[in-house]
């Protein structure tokens, strides 16, 4: 009632504001009580809205105004050029699709977080509460992080570990403020600026970012649904020297890829043949659909593999909390970028984030979160299958979050996607995670981001618009 009564109130103030002087005072809380038959904190709701707009301006203990114009200088900033103009700075890409905000009234299938329905709320509530009733809400946490977390973390890659295999330690582990910022931190102290990357094509958009950012060469590697060719990363390696190599084995963004057991192994005899890293995004595990994420680095005890592993998808965007397993020196020089790039990482969030893996709802979360993926999965796929045909899903994908969708040969994907766009319908265009020239016409649709009643409308847009586009 109160916000209904407050916007009514609001709507006739900028009526009269858009008549009156600038300067001129406002009618006072109480005749706006009078004349509307509201309580006073409607009436302030309304006029916060319009301070909010910039409309009017309120002078304590004397009244509200409607703020005068002010004309700003217009401001050069044109020696900014020859300042930035250094060889050591690079211009920043700009922003991946999937970061786009967007009106309410489109169907997104570009998002690469999870739907709000799809996170464990109830269980996050709570945690950020008892965290901010608890030492972590003054404290400041160790540079690289909270032991609990840190042993939670090298526990959960401890029960993928066989038997024979030298389990991580919780001193293995780096807790990172999102997987996105330790990427960079890894890139930047075990590569540096125009050393070479070997990257899966397509990858991770992010991963892309975090290395043209620290100034590293990408060379990408082709992978397909079923992962890397072994024989073409070791060609890779010895053609450039490269010693890091940069996947995602597990549920791969965006082709959706799991390797098998024997790929794991073969990738990894490659990587250990070279004296090279493997850098293992796991960025998907909480989300298997039909199998579940096994990681390569549970194999691996010589200190090959740097391992990844975030919690910011599948417990909360707000919650950006990861880590980085890894052993030897190679741990100490990530700890040490980190520590130089931000100290630490919230002991709020850490210790929230804590509360929620080790909650017994979490287990039973995640069993559910199967089932409602696998269902908005299997609807996705079956619309475009019925709506849209001339778009191919050739792998679907046993986990994760997205369809890769291959577009008819000779697709303008950059005007495709303008298309959909104004038919009310969001994707994300292909050449987003491919580090050189794209394979083929491609975009990358969520089953995770949107309401899923939404998808057969969506697969009827996105083939309009590709008819459309034949028309042309």
């Amino acid at each position: 009632m109160h916000d209904s009564s407050s916007a009514r109130i609001a709507a006739d103030l900028r009526a009269w504001v858009a008549t009156a002087a600038p300067g001129a005072r406002l009618p006072s809380t109480r005749s706006l009580v009078a004349e509307h038959q509201v309580s006073p904190v409607t009436v302030q709701q309304a006029l916060r809205a319009l301070d909010a707009e910039g409309l009017v301006e309120t002078r304590p203990g004397v009244g509200t105004f409607v703020r005068a114009v002010r004309t700003a200088r217009p401001v050069d900033h044109g020696w900014q050029t020859a300042a930035l103009r250094s060889a050591e700075t690079r211009p920043l890409p700009p922003p991946s699709p999937p970061l786009r905000h967007l009106p309410n009234d489109v169907i997104s299938l570009h998002s690469g977080y999870p739907d709000r329905d799809l996170l464990p709320e109830r269980l996050v509530r709570a945690a950020l509460g008892r965290a901010a009733r608890g030492d972590a809400a003054l404290g400041r946490a160790p540079a690289s992080g909270l032991p609990a977390l840190q042993s939670w973390f090298a526990r959960e890659l401890g029960a993928a570990t066989p038997v024979g295999v030298s389990p991580v330690a919780a001193s293995d582990v780096v807790v990172l403020p999102g997987s996105q910022s330790g990427l960079g931190s890894i890139f930047r102290s075990l590569i540096g600026a125009g050393r070479p990357l070997l990257v899966e094509s397509p990858t991770y958009w992010g991963a892309i970012v975090a290395a043209r950012t620290a100034g590293v060469r990408l060379v990408p590697v082709p992978t397909g649904p079923h992962g890397v060719d072994p024989d073409e990363l070791a060609r890779a390696f010895e053609e450039t020297g490269a010693r890091l190599f940069y996947a995602q084995p597990s549920y791969a963004n965006p082709t959706g890829a799991q390797w098998p057991p024997e790929l794991q192994r073969a990738v990894l005899e490659v990587v250990r043949g070279h004296g090279a890293f493997l850098v293992e995004d796991d960025w998907a595990h909480d989300f298997g659909i039909t199998t579940s994420a096994s990681p390569v680095a549970a194999l691996d005890e010589a200190g090959h593999v740097i391992y990844v592993r975030s919690l910011t998808k599948s417990v909360s965007p707000a919650l950006r909390v990861a880590a980085a397993i890894a052993r030897g020196p190679v741990r100490d020089r990530i700890l040490a970028d980190r520590a130089a790039e931000g100290m630490y990482v919230s002991g709020l969030l850490q210790s929230a984030a804590l509360e929620v893996v080790t909650d017994p709802g979490w287990r039973t979360h995640l069993r559910g979160l199967r089932e409602q993926l696998r269902s908005r999965r299997d609807l996705l796929v079956a619309s475009l299958r019925e709506h849209a045909p001339q778009v191919s899903v050739e792998h679907v994908p046993a986990g994760g979050l997205n369809l890769w969708a291959r577009l008819p040969r000779g697709t303008d994907v950059a005007r495709l996607v303008d298309d959909c766009e104004r038919l009310g319908l969001v994707v994300a265009p292909g050449s987003a995670w491919y580090p050189a020239e794209d394979a083929a016409p491609h975009v990358r649709l969520s089953f995770a981001g949107s309401d899923p009643s939404a998808y057969p409308r969506a697969a009827r847009l996105l083939a309009q618009a590709l008819g459309d586009h034949a028309a042309a």
